[in-house]
């Protein structure tokens, strides 16, 4: 009687691996043009195109470089020196003014921002629609 024997090897497991096209500047947004996949098994790196398109660079990433989480972020809305509407609320108490942004900042960050009234300076959550959250409220 003949018996049949099937081995199964397994081999190397790839994936495909997110890298940049051509170097992306920092601060610039990443499009479609910018990455590509590729066959590759690369530690870190992104594999979701989606993921990456529309975020922000946040180092220099060069050509044929691999995409890590680590290396982009949400775009920022707020650009350092730019004049933005503070907002402080507590209890019945609401206070409008304009601050200066000391530093840049995307939605949910918190950054620092003088208030151009009393010239101090104050920490606050930057919303989905550019104003500050400052004091109790975040």
């Amino acid at each position: 009687m003949w018996r049949i024997c099937l081995l199964l090897a397994a081999g190397p497991a790839f994936c495909d691996s997110l890298v940049a096209t051509r170097a992306i500047r920092a601060l610039t947004t990443i499009t479609t043009e910018d990455v590509t996949l590729v066959k590759a098994d690369i530690e870190g790196a992104l594999t979701d195109p989606a993921a990456a398109v529309g975020m922000e660079a946040r180092t220099v990433i060069y050509a044929g470089r691999p995409l890590r989480a680590t290396d982009i972020g949400t775009p920022a809305i707020i650009e350092r020196n730019q004049i933005v509407q503070l907002s402080y609320r507590s209890g019945g108490l609401a206070i409008l003014t304009e601050g200066r942004a000391l530093s840049r900042g995307a939605a949910g960050e918190v950054i620092r921002v003088m208030n151009l009234s009393s010239r101090t300076t104050v920490t606050g959550k930057v919303g989905p629609d550019g104003l500050i959250a400052v004091g109790q409220q975040f």
